[in-house]
Parts: C-alpha cells; structure tokens; sequence
C-alpha cells in the first residue's frame, strides 16, 4: 500500500505488491528509519535497481542529523562533526565531491578528542580566566591518568566503571591527586570525556572504552551542516514521512510491516535503521520475536544523552576562540561552549551537556533550559547580552530518539554492536548502534547502511536465484576522490 501523497517524498517508485505476486516484479525492500543509516541503505538499494521504500516517523528526514534554518544560517543540533577528515573515512569522498567546508577543531590523539588545546578559554566560577599553562599541565595530568586507568583495568578479571578505576589510581598515586584549581580543571576534563561518551563516567566501562577506531586527520565541523549530504542521499528515494512502524513480520515468504494508523506495507526483506533509544522502549514489536541473544544485545548496550543549547546574539563579545569553559568542583558542575563564530562567522555559541546533566535539563521548558545555558555563560562573562533566538534539542526524551547515541556500560562486551548488526532472517539491522568501530558517529551509520544494504541484496538476489558474485560491492566508490575542504583559523 502506497504512503499517503501529503507525506511521500517522491510518488515515482511504484506501490508495494503482495508477497504472493513479489516475484512478478524487481526485488523489494523496507527501510525503517530516515536517519543517515537508513538513507544510505535505501540509496544503495535504489541503485541497484531494488524496490525500496523507507518509512520515517518524523515529518523530515536525517534523524539524528537535524540542520536547523530558523537563524537564517544552518545550525547542527544534533552530529555536526567529521571525525576522522581522511579519505578512509567512507563519508569523506561524498563530502569532498559536494564541496562542503570543514572547520579542523584539532588534530590527531587529542586528549580532548575533537578538541584541543590550540583555541579556548577556560574560566572558573568568578569569572577568572584559568592560565593556559596549567591547563595544559592538567591535560599532562589527564593523560597519566588514563594511562594508570589502563593498567587497573588489566589487573582486573571483572569490569569497573571510569570513574572507579580511576578512584583506584588516585588511591594508589598521590601524586596525580590534584587540589584546589587543578582539580576543578581535571574535572572539566572529565566533564569533556562524558560529552565524548554521552554518558558519565560512573556508567562506562572500563574494559571497552577505547575499543572504537579513531581515523586519522583529526575532527572537522560541518561549516554548512549536515543536511547537504541527507538531502543529496535522499533524492529521488520513495520516502514515507509521518509513518511511525509499529510491527514487523517476518516470513519465509517475506515481511510485513504495519505503521500506527494499520497501513501495511510488504517486501522481500526489510532493514532495521531506528536508533537503539528506540529499539529499547519496545514501540516496535516483532513476530516473530527476535532471537534471546538479539534481545540481550539491545537491552545491555549503553544509550546515552547529550544535548545542544544554540544561543544566538546580535553581537559577538566572547573571547575569539574555539570553545570556551567553565571549570568546577564535579563533572556535573562544569560548562562547555562550542563558539560557531570561529567557524562560520555567525554570532552564536553552542551549550553542550551531557549525561545526567542533559537528562535534567530535558526536563525544563526550552526558555528554562535556554536561561539555563545563559547562566552559565554569565558567570564567565557578566556583561554578556542576552541571547534574540535560541534552539534546544530533546534527543533524550524525543520519542524518535530516546537519546544521543551508544556507548559501553560497564560489565557489558564490545561484541553487542556486531550482534545488533548480525540479520535475524530477512531483517537486517543498520545504525551507528551497530558499529563495533565507529560507534556513535555519522561515518559508522554511514558505512553500517551501506553493509546492510549489501547484506540484503546478497540474501535476496541469493533467494531470486538472480545473484552475481562478480557484481561491485554497493557503496565502493568509483568516483575520482576530492580532497576535502578544511581550514582552521
């Protein structure tokens, strides 16, 4: 049954047949989620002469990735980083051919990730600027940290969240106890960590978390957003907005999927690309039920929060730097500003909290939560202005979402990605939630909706008795490859 023409995006794909009378016909699939993961699988699927059609319960498309307009400029509230500018990262050639800009925010092995020292300023709650030498002498600090972190963690047969393995390495050092404002540097350190993760560090694990591949090239931001690259993967797909899954079936004969108002939709086979927040609260059931070790792998995986606060001035009379930072007792009580002036010349600074912090900010009203950022601000920078326009985004309690995206709860193995990822039948499964490698960024749903694509055409054409193993891989790119376009200032 074809969507309704007010929610299809494109109305030239022809309307899904019976399973009984499929094999008349190209071979058919479902994508479930218009995120990045999901785009990409149906892009491969269409180019490979598929019936696709996607099924997205928004009323836009990109998920996770939203480019926002209301300023008049684009603003990322939710990814808005490369991480990894180099031509192994498999979104790189696609970025690189549409001329996008990127803005480096540093380079490789930063302890800061997709930050580093060359750009900030950090304050503490008076308003006094931190000296850059002892943050920098702090970061030194950070980093034998982490390093002793790494060795209670082989001395231990059993996990241990962060924090605690790093309670044993200050228990056991005394010299990387610091006190006073070292301490409260440290903390923000942390502050930055949990910002990496989505989550605080009392909920990660130790044993996994520096199992993800950081590419090189360091980390860039997308100057013009995100949605170029969405919008240019999207065209031409058969797109379904507003339709909210709510069952699959699956068969030897194929699948059946139902939305919210009872239309049903039928396929050869489907692709599963909802975030894991989502595949958690059970909104989706399935018939039949999934495998016992599907089901464990969804439920132990981490899902964690962080959230954006875009305030927008008419002026800018901050610092000119890369971000700036507010330094505290606890992790909780610290404060990061991404300054998009830097990058794009446009007069707004970007709150970022995340773990417990974003959860309870969830819960104000956006002005609360917009006053709230202001705060902050103002106690680094008392004769700030107040902001014309703000945005705030709810990808914790957005029933979309239900959160940023995955991370390694302590006690839990790596392994779950590659088991979410593994097909159940004629389901397969996409997102950055099924990256063992780049969990939680826009390459690794990028490249897993591209494996998933390819996983299922295999499986079908296999069934069709159609399949060519001499055909290319979907997603190989045979195009020349375009540096990309990255710049710091």
């Amino acid at each position: 049954m074809p969507c309704d023409t007010q929610s299809r995006v494109n109305h030239k794909v022809a309307p899904y047949i019976n399973m009984k009378t499929r094999h008349l016909s190209s071979p058919s699939v479902i994508v479930i989620g218009g995120g990045l993961a999901g785009i990409a699988a149906a892009r491969a699927l269409h180019d490979a002469s598929f019936q696709v059609v996607l099924l997205e319960s928004r009323d836009r498309i990109g998920g996770r990735v939203c480019t926002d307009y209301s300023f008049g400029f684009p603003v990322d509230l939710g990814a808005s980083w490369l991480h990894g500018v180099c031509k192994d990262n498999p979104l790189a050639p696609l970025i690189g051919r549409l001329g996008l800009p990127l803005y480096r925010t540093s380079g490789d092995n930063s302890v800061l990730y997709d930050h580093d020292l060359e750009s900030y300023a950090l304050f503490d709650m008076d308003g006094n600027q931190v000296p850059q030498e002892l943050v920098s002498r702090v970061g030194e600090t950070f980093e034998s940290i982490l390093e002793e972190t790494n060795k209670v963690r082989e001395e231990f047969s059993e996990d241990l969240s962060i924090r605690r393995a790093m309670s044993i390495v200050f228990e056991r050092n005394s010299k990387l106890r610091l006190e006073g404002l070292a301490h409260k540097v440290l903390q923000w350190y942390l502050c930055r960590m949990e910002g990496w993760f989505s989550a605080d560090t009392d909920t990660i694990s130790v044993k996994c978390w520096d199992k993800e591949v950081l590419l090189p090239g360091g980390h860039g931001l997308m100057v013009r957003g995100y949605q170029p690259v969405i919008n240019t993967l999207a065209k031409g797909l058969d797109i379904c907005l507003g339709h909210r899954v709510k069952k699959i079936s699956r068969s030897t004969n194929g699948v059946k999927v139902t939305v919210e108002n009872g239309k049903t939709f039928f396929a050869d086979g489907a692709i599963v690309a909802v975030p894991l927040g989502v595949l958690k609260s059970n909104t989706i059931s399935f018939e039949p039920r999934l495998p016992e070790w599907k089901e464990e792998a969804i439920a132990d995986l981490g899902i964690g929060i962080e959230n954006k606060i875009a305030l927008h001035f008419e002026r800018v009379f901050w610092p000119n730097v890369e971000f700036l930072g507010v330094v505290a007792e606890t992790s909780y009580g610290c404060s990061y500003f991404l300054n998009l002036h830097k990058a794009t010349g446009h007069a707004v600074l970007v709150y970022m909290p995340a773990g417990q912090l974003a959860n309870d900010i969830e819960k104000m009203s956006d002005e609360a939560a917009a006053s709230f950022a202001f705060i902050q601000l103002k106690k680094i920078l008392p004769g700030a202005s107040d902001p014309i326009q703000y945005l705030v985004s709810h990808w914790g309690s957005d029933v979309n979402s239900l959160g940023s995206y995955s991370y390694d709860k302590v006690g839990k193995p790596h392994e779950l990605y590659d088991k979410l990822r593994i097909p159940v039948d004629n389901l397969f499964f996409a997102g950055e939630a099924t990256s063992a490698d780049f969990p939680g960024s826009v390459h690794g749903a990028y490249s897993t909706g591209l494996m998933a694509a390819e996983d299922c055409r295999m499986r079908v054409l296999e069934r069709y008795g159609e399949l060519d193993l001499f055909q290319p891989v979907m997603g190989e790119d045979t195009h020349a490859s375009v540096p990309l376009l990255i710049s710091r200032m």
